[in-house]
């Protein structure tokens, strides 16, 4: 490790260099000062001083979309199953990690339309390039299976980019993405637009007063935030699915939509709230005739600043924060 690391410093230029101020190993199991005989190495050859080392913790933070071993994660089909479509330029999906808390759900990934099986759900995630994860679902055959799914009463729910592929079309008038327009798969009533700029904004609000099956989730308040591109235009016949206040402008603005089974949203962390899983339990159980009422969700919100907390604790005993802040002081 130490090798590399000495390897990849020695190869940058000397202005590169200059910018890495400390060194920060990460992840550390075992007794440290085993470990510091390397350490000193590491800043003799590298000549940049090593600022700390973090050991391995077991709490439970965010992913990166890249790192992740939930994918591959194998479980027993739980009395509500709810299966994510696993698209290859899949991001944000932490959105799920409620979800999977739950006793008695159970919380699949998948990537081929055999591994589908007969789930209660199917989430379509966010995505990196939603035209072309879309042209993927429609040339693997996952888009048909969905589709299926959907026409037997399946509660299919999009997020962001999934909920941009529910849709009648997509239109990249710019070259944001693919360029050009696509067929949606056509289970909401709306088109959507990709524009130049990206929206990115923290949002509160709650769901709007629905119809058909996610009508448990009438009212229920939710928070989090939006990052994409591009706008959803509804028809005469779509629903809004919530109703939303913009954490930085203040503005207030309808976002998403719903149309009896199908239902999709912008805002990420959408099922953070215990109450909006409760919610989606709920009309979950009531498809598939079962009281869910026992099946209590975790206010994921409350929980991650915890994880935090813990984080940020582990953090300042190990680092030398006093050279960090110095360091930050001093800037490039």
């Amino acid at each position: 490790m130490f090798a590399q690391l000495i390897g990849t410093v020695e190869l940058l230029e000397e202005d590169e260099r200059a910018m890495i101020k400390g060194l920060i190993i990460n992840k550390f199991r075992g007794d440290k000062t085993i470990l510091d005989p390397g350490v000193e190495m590491l800043e003799v050859r590298s000549g940049i001083p090593v600022v700390g080392v973090a050991p391995y913790l077991q709490i439970q933070v965010e992913d990166e979309d890249s790192l992740t071993t939930r994918f591959d994660h194998q479980q027993e089909i739980g009395v509500i199953d709810i299966a994510v479509v696993r698209v290859p330029r899949i991001s944000n999906f932490t959105d799920f990690n409620p979800l999977e808390t739950m006793d008695g759900v159970s919380l699949r990934y998948v990537k081929r339309p055999q591994e589908l099986g007969n789930p209660d759900m199917i989430i379509l995630p966010g995505t990196k390039n939603t035209m072309e994860d879309l042209l993927w679902m429609r040339q693997t055959g996952m888009e048909a299976a969905v589709l299926k799914e959907a026409f037997r009463g399946k509660l299919i729910f999009g997020i962001c980019g999934g909920y941009q592929m529910l849709g009648e079309t997509l239109s990249d008038p710019y070259g944001v993405e693919a360029g050009g327009s696509i067929k949606g798969m056509g289970l909401l009533p709306m088109d959507t637009v990709f524009a130049q700029e990206k929206t990115r904004t923290r949002v509160t609000g709650n769901f709007a007063v629905l119809n058909g099956a996610y009508h448990t989730l009438s009212g229920a308040e939710l928070e989090g935030y939006e990052i994409h591109m591009g706008e959803s235009i509804l028809k005469a016949e779509a629903q809004t699915a919530t109703q939303l206040c913009d954490g930085v402008t203040g503005e207030k603005k309808t976002d998403g939509t719903c149309l009896d089974n199908i239902c999709g949203t912008y805002v990420h962390g959408v099922f953070d709230r215990a109450e909006v899983v409760e919610s989606l339990l709920k009309a979950l159980g009531e498809k598939k005739g079962i009281d869910t009422a026992q099946m209590k969700g975790l206010d994921f919100k409350v929980f991650k600043e915890t994880q935090y907390d813990i984080l940020a604790a582990e953090l300042r005993k190990h680092l030398d924060m006093k050279r960090i802040y110095q360091i930050l002081e001093e800037g490039v």
